[in-house]
Parts: C-alpha cells; structure tokens; sequence
C-alpha cells in the first residue's frame, strides 16, 4: 500500500470513485498537531479539479498507468486521432482528454497515458517544451527595447503566443506549452 509520503506530481489516485491526476501537492506543519498533506487535484476521468487534505501517513490509492508513445495524426468532428508507433492501430480521443490541445500539430509524438487495470486511455501528454515556427507575427518597432515589452506572434499550431518585439515571422522559437509562454528563441 501507498502512503502520504508517495504522493508526487503527476500521480493519479482513486478517490471517492474517481480518479485525479496530482497538479501540485504540499504538506502543513503546526506545533499543535500532526502534520497533513495536501494536493490539489484534477479529475481524469470527470471536469473536477478539488483540493484534498490527508494526515500524514494516511493510505493513498495509486492507481498505475503506461505511457506508450503515439503519433498525433489529426483532429476531426470526432475529436483527435492518434495513431500506435508499434501496431499501427489508431485511436480516436474527444478534447476534454487533451492537455493544451492547442499546441498539436500533424505528425508530432506525444504520450498516452493507459490504466493498467482496465487498458482504457485516459488522457494524452504534450512535451513541456515544444519548437515551433513562428507564421505571423507585427514587425518590432526599432528602439523599442527598454522593457520587456511582447507582442503576440501565431505560431505554425495556430495558437497565439506572446513573443518579444525581436521575433520575427519565420523564425523557430521554443514554448513552454504548460504555460503557453515563450522561452527562447532557436538557432536554426
């Protein structure tokens, strides 16, 4: 059995029925009582994100997942289609299973994370970086480089990042797709 002490981010749990994936997780320490841990959750199988407090010490119930690499092949009415790199079979997932569904583009790997117990997907993982290239952007005004001003550039997924003023369309920059902020630009 799982205690408290195994909680880590991007574990998924059974609690109350349902499943949730770990966001963040802490723990509070007072003189007058014992410690408690908490988390703050969001459902993998529901739209619910809950924050939970346990003692610490107390049973957790892990529930345990595969990561298997797919291939993002495209998004229909049906929702998005991946495809197995090892069989070949595809998989259709609606967007509410999607993490920043906005950053997908046509060919790219990602990770489908699979319940063990029941082979059922519950979800997809993006890299928490990605390179992209930047298809429209406002030319910068010369001059303008006294604060970190940004500038909002579309890039080749067809989301909109903010940029500073120095990037131009064409150019290959790296997002950090938890967040959707622009990290570097890359040397290309």
């Amino acid at each position: 059995m799982a205690s408290t002490q195994d909680i880590k981010t991007g574990l998924i749990l059974k609690l109350d029925g349902s499943l949730y994936s770990v966001i963040e997780f802490g723990q509070n320490k007072t003189a007058r009582s014992a410690a408690k841990v908490w988390a703050k959750l969001k459902g993998v199988d529901n739209t619910r994100t809950i924050e939970h407090t346990w003692n610490s010490g107390e049973t957790i119930y892990p529930v345990r997942v595969e990561r298997q690499p797919y291939q993002f092949l495209y998004k229909d009415d049906m929702g998005y289609n991946f495809m197995n790199n090892e069989n070949y079979e595809q998989v259709c997932l609606e967007e509410s299973l999607i993490d920043f569904p906005q950053f997908y583009r046509d060919g790219q790997e990602v990770m489908l994370v699979v319940n063990t117990e029941s082979d059922k997907i519950m979800g997809s993982e993006i890299p928490n970086s990605i390179v992209v290239t930047i298809t429209y952007a406002e030319p910068g005004v010369k001059g303008d480089t006294a604060t970190r001003t940004l500038k909002p550039a579309t890039i080749d997924t067809g989301a909109t990042v903010m940029v500073p003023l120095f990037c131009n369309e064409g150019e290959q920059i790296k997002v950090d797709t938890r967040t959707g902020s622009y990290m570097e630009r890359v040397k290309g």
